[in-house]
């Protein structure tokens, strides 16, 4: 890969077999879900007045037990996870962790990225990024912001430097103190892993995440120098969404194979800072991943962890219930995108036994 942006001295030297092997009888045991009743349920979305609801897969136990598709797309649609792809770039940094290309979440990013940067970035780490704290200047809704989402995505365009724009942030505060979601964070992680492994974040994940996993299609965007787009912009399928929530629900492991670390997926997964205040949707943020306690209105309140982006794209973990949903949604910059999905998983985990 282009090191351009890279400091030379930190770069060191599908549902296949799993999921959908076969979807369980319409007729279920004791304590099962029929998939007749789930099929019913994701027929229903049939009659959305929205036609932006794409696909939702649904796994118990390791197996597709329902899944449908809307408006145009079938099993094998790439659709555009937005946000989401956050929560696989901290995967991969993850990797970059246990292979020992990373020394750790403390590591000052610095180490990593060139030099000269802007006052205060020394004092950052790569756990500030990853827990939306760096004290960077930027917020995604403050178009005001230097590192507003779309403010570095106009200087890229006109400059053809994305990297360049995003090291040129000022710092606004301490890091370590305040939650300030943006996409920022994110493609820094993006880029110290590329810096630190050599490989640009979709040649890494093709080996390292997709390979492993049996995902056989895919598309991420690239940006000029071979630098990928961490923060978002990753096309998958929908039953690979779900191959992917299924390894983190089998704490980093697909068909026996280690994937990344068990730890590495108990940290991301953490709890670590309280969001209900400002995101309606979650009540906690781990290391790109976020959790919700979500009440089911009978007594139960079922613990579940996210990816989340833009339009609803979702990838639910339930550990509780042995449980994957995933959907796929174009109601880009829509509010009703995220109430649907969030509707979908309720109406899912309310069929539970």
């Amino acid at each position: 890969m282009d090191g351009g942006w890279c400091s030379r001295r930190a770069v060191l030297g599908g549902l296949a077999g799993t999921a959908f092997m076969g979807v369980t009888p319409a007729t279920a045991g004791a304590g099962e879900v029929s998939s007749a009743r789930l099929t019913a349920l994701l027929d229903s979305r049939r009659d959305d007045p929205h036609p932006d609801l794409k696909g939702v897969v649904v796994l118990r136990h390791g197996r597709g037990i329902a899944e449908a598709y809307y408006n145009g797309d079938d099993a094998t649609t790439l659709h555009d996870i937005r946000s989401a792809t956050k929560s696989l770039t901290s995967l991969l940094m993850g990797i970059a962790i246990d292979r020992g290309r990373v020394a750790g979440v403390d590591a000052p990013i610095a180490r990593y990225l060139p030099s000269p940067l802007p006052s205060g970035w020394e004092a950052i780490t790569i756990r500030d990024l990853l827990t939306m704290r760096s004290g960077l200047a930027a917020d995604d809704t403050d178009p005001a912001s230097p590192g507003n989402e779309d403010t570095l995505d106009e200087a890229g365009e006109k400059t053809g430097d994305w990297a360049g724009a995003a090291l040129a942030v000022p710092v606004r505060e301490p890091p370590g103190r305040t939650y300030q979601y943006c996409s920022l964070n994110a493609f820094l992680v993006g880029l110290i892993v590329e810096c630190a492994t050599g490989q640009s974040l979709d040649r890494l994940a093709q080996e390292a995440l997709f390979g492993p996993l049996g995902i056989a299609a895919h598309s991420w965007r690239q940006l000029p120098g071979r630098h990928g787009t961490g923060q978002g912009n990753l096309s998958i399928t929908a039953r690979d969404a779900a191959t992917i929530g299924q390894m983190v629900l089998n704490q980093g492991t697909h068909n026996g194979r280690r994937v990344i670390s068990q730890r590495w997926l108990s940290d991301s997964l953490a709890r670590i800072h309280p969001i209900a205040a400002s995101d309606p949707y979650a009540d906690f943020y781990g290391y790109m991943w976020y959790a919700k306690d979500e009440p089911l209105g009978d007594g139960r309140i079922v613990p579940v962890h996210f990816a989340s982006g833009n339009g609803g794209n979702k990838i639910y973990v339930v550990p509780s219930l042995d449980l994957v949903v995933a959907v796929t949604s174009s109601a880009y910059g829509k509010g009703y995108g995220q109430r649907r999905s969030q509707d979908i998983l309720l109406s899912i985990l309310k069929a539970m036994p």
